[in-house]
């Protein structure tokens, strides 16, 4: 009967720590998930775009562009540095309102 009650113990004392680790991990991603909700939300609001996933991809993609237009230009390949501008730009100031 008494070995009854160490198991019951050790499985609660167990139980307890799980939980703990598992309430300590909720707590975390809700802390990141938050704090990237509040950064995305204060990203569009500045920029005036929609917060969406689409307008957050596009703005990547755009400053992608924009980042190959730059390097384009730095090989002194003008013309392909220009098509990538121009391409950046066209799509940054579609999302961007």
């Amino acid at each position: 009967m008494q070995v009854e009650g160490v198991f019951e113990w050790l499985g609660q004392a167990l139980g307890a720590v799980i939980r703990f680790i598992v309430e300590g991990l909720n707590w975390l991603v809700h802390l990141f998930g938050h704090a990237g909700g509040n950064f995305l939300e204060g990203l569009s609001r500045t920029l005036g775009m929609n917060a969406s996933l689409i307008s957050v991809l596009a703005l990547v993609v755009g400053l992608l562009l924009l980042y190959s237009a730059i390097r384009a230009f730095m090989r002194a390949s003008v013309f392909l540095g220009i098509i990538w501008l121009l391409v950046g730009l066209w799509l940054l100031s579609w999302i961007i309102h």
